[in-house]
């Protein structure tokens, strides 16, 4: 080939190499144009993955659902996440079996651990996986806060963007439904075109009034609610910004230190729900580890004190967990779904019978029982009703007793089969018993069980005449070559274990205990109700605080008066909901002494300064000047704001911390330390008499 040929083959090449980049780049830009971009979304939108998650959560939704046991946790599961998601069912339906599903993979091994360890002792197995349902609630609820949480993070992007959206259209609809067309957040999404369509609607107040009730959190309600205010009274300019923008400010705020709070509980409280589980778990690898290394202990723990203690470990445990997880409630969406299920207390109501025996507990309305257990309601933000309290207490009371007597039958049991099976020692041996030892000690325990067994029923069995068959061969023929030392000594453990096996039976005293125990798990939920108000009482000045930055947000807003204002606070209350409402419903009668009355019902001084300037404002001052100190120091309640929370963590901490570890420092102390202890010193002393004697 000459050069001149080469060089035109090499042109040709190159020509042609131009021409398919060309004609790739143009393929390429139209390939991207708006329009075939859509129908290639489209088309992967219909091509089902029969192997992707989102079809294997929707398939597994159903089969849950036609499961009779966990169709309970998913339709409750369900009830929450519609609230979030409104309306989103296929979103819905996929969070719902994913948090199932999440919540299986974790209980089912720990099931199998539970079983694994404890297969030795039924009854420790079977009250800790009755223990283990409980434990399912409250990890679901926590997955559901998580997505509470990261709905809660995303209003704080989209609100950032509605500030752009609307500088560009300078209306709030427009605004609204420009940012709610971002499906990246399809939750956040969600919420903003329920709030568009609220404020397009023929009656957008009645609609607002809807949406309050079913929106997540109060941050949206206060969205929405200044949102609807600025398209019906219009947009105004304060210090040259708009006041619109001025109010998603200060909303973002309140987002920003939620966030923060809720991000310390959990941080706080990560590990103590789990600590406050691990002793039940650890009972028995302790118990056999001690049995082990001192064999003077297996008394103890196979004994009937041994299984008082395990049982107290466990109620201990039991009422810690509930406890801290009371306190680590951040004040999420943790939407009380039972005005809306009929849940069993009230089928259980229904029933006649049921209805008429329950009726009975109740105090008369107007009596002081009444009024107080009302206040406690409130006080702790109870959505049950008094009926349903007084049948969780009956049932609490009835299974107490039943158990408590069906514990106590167990534990003179298990005395008694000790008493027949136990290895009998002669002398103390610190460490495993050699297995020539344990024979010999099981020989000895057979040849007392046919002492007990003869004398069984017998009551008024003597030492004396014990010797006596004993010498005899009677019974058995084991100590007729015997020295009468050895007999002697024999005679008074084998009337011992008479006494015992003939006299382990539930005793007068023993009822007696068992109605005790009774009486306190029928007290039980009203001090549930008492530790819930005192935690609310705890998060009074958040409210409080919170009420100032809605009063701020509304006092700048033209034709708002003090009426629109305790509205939006009976609105957003929560510990002081009560005296609120009460004064919305006297308002028309007198704004001033339904004002006075309120003051006069709190104690709390910063809520009375707030109802003090609503009273100046009534008559006397326009709203701005009565409270322009929350706009001139601002600031200021912001830092005090963030102190107030701080210093509520800081608290719930330290309680979180002592019942959390309460029932680890039983279990190591009450039934590992002191046992061995205890045990170990009276068998020291029985060992030193019995030499001391011989």
């Amino acid at each position: 080939m000459s050069t001149e040929m080469l060089k035109y083959l090499i042109i040709g090449i190159g020509a042609l190499f131009a021409i398919i980049v060309i004609v790739y780049l143009i393929l390429r830009r139209r390939m991207n144009s708006s329009e075939i971009k859509q129908i290639q979304q489209l088309r992967e939108g219909t091509k089902e993955k029969n192997n992707s998650s989102e079809v294997r959560y929707q398939k597994l939704y159903v089969r849950y659902l036609k499961t009779p046991f966990l169709k309970r946790y998913l339709l409750k599961l369900r009830r929450r996440l519609a609230i979030i998601n409104v309306d989103d069912e296929y979103l819905t339906r996929k969070q719902a079996a994913k948090i199932l599903t999440n919540t299986l993979l974790v209980i089912i091994p720990l099931t199998i651990l539970i079983i694994l360890v404890t297969h030795n002792n039924p009854l420790l197995m079977c009250i800790i996986l009755l223990f283990e349902l409980f434990m399912v609630d409250t990890f679901m609820d926590g997955m559901v806060d998580k997505i509470d949480n990261k709905l809660l993070k995303e209003q704080i992007e989209f609100f950032s963007e509605i500030r752009h959206a609307y500088h560009e259209f300078n209306m709030v609809e427009e605004a609204i439904y420009q940012v709610a067309q971002d499906d990246d957040k399809p939750e956040m999404a969600r919420q903003a075109e329920k709030i568009y369509e609220v404020l397009i609607s023929n009656d957008p107040e009645s609609e607002l009034e809807k949406y309050y009730d079913i929106a997540p959190n109060s941050y949206l309600k206060e969205f929405a609610g200044i949102s609807y205010l600025t398209k019906e009274f219009g947009d105004r300019k304060v210090d040259n910004s708009s006041l619109y923008l001025k109010n998603l400010n200060n909303i973002t705020q309140e987002m920003q230190l939620e966030i923060l709070k809720r991000d310390k509980l959990d941080y706080t409280f990560q590990s103590l729900s789990v600590i406050s589980i691990v002793p039940i778990l650890a009972l028995e690898p302790i118990k056999n580890w001690a049995m082990r290394q001192f064999s003077f202990t297996e008394s103890f723990y196979n004994g009937k004190n041994g299984m008082i203690v395990q049982i107290l470990i466990l109620i201990l445990t039991f009422v810690c967990y509930i406890l801290t997880r009371r306190l680590k409630d951040n004040g999420s969406t943790n939407m009380n779904t039972k005005n809306t299920e009929n849940p069993w207390q009230a089928k259980l109501y229904k029933v006649p019978f049921i209805k008429k025996v329950v009726d009975l507990f109740i105090p008369r309305q107007g009596t002081k029982e009444h009024r107080k257990l009302n206040i406690k309601m409130k006080d702790a933000a109870s959505k049950d009703k008094v009926e349903w309290i007084y049948i969780n207490r009956i049932i609490l009371c009835i299974v107490t007793f039943v158990a408590s007597i069906f514990l106590i039958g167990q534990l003179h049991q298990i005395t008694v089969n000790n008493v027949y099976k136990d290895p009998t020692n002669t002398y103390n041996i610190i460490g495993e018993m050699a297995e020539k030892d344990k024979k010999n000690s099981m020989q000895l325990t057979e040849s007392d069980n046919a002492y007990i067994r003869y004398y069984k029923g017998k009551t008024n069995v003597t030492v004396e005449e014990l010797q006596k068959v004993m010498r005899s061969g009677k019974v058995n023929q084991d100590y007729l070559t015997s020295q009468d030392k050895e007999i002697e000594a024999a005679a008074k453990r084998i009337a011992g274990k008479i006494k015992t096996v003939n006299t382990e039976k539930i005793q007068w005293f023993e009822v007696l205990l068992a109605m005790v125990f009774s009486v306190i798990a029928y007290m039980a939920p009203i001090w549930m109700l008492t530790f819930q108000a005192k935690m609310r009482q705890m998060e009074m000045e958040d409210e409080v605080m919170q009420f100032n930055t809605i009063i701020l947000m509304l006092m700048k807003i033209e034709r708002v008066n003090v009426e629109i204002i305790l509205e939006w606070l009976e609105r957003y209350a929560n510990i002081f909901k009560e005296p609120i409402s009460k004064c919305v419903n006297n308002y028309e009668s007198g704004a001033w002494e339904a004002l006075d009355q309120m003051r006069e019902e709190v104690t709390y001084q910063p809520f009375i300064r707030i109802i003090e300037s609503l009273q100046a404002a009534v008559e006397k001052i326009p709203i701005p000047d009565a409270f322009d100190e929350l706009d001139t120091e601002r600031d200021y309640y912001q830092a005090k704001r963030k102190e107030s929370n701080d210093r509520l963590i800081t608290r719930k901490g330290m309680i979180g911390k002592v019942i959390g570890f309460a029932p680890m420092v039983v279990l190591f102390v009450g039934y590992l330390i002191a046992p061995m202890v205890i045990v170990g010193m009276l068998s020291m002393s029985s060992s030193f008499n019995m030499m001391t004697t011989g």
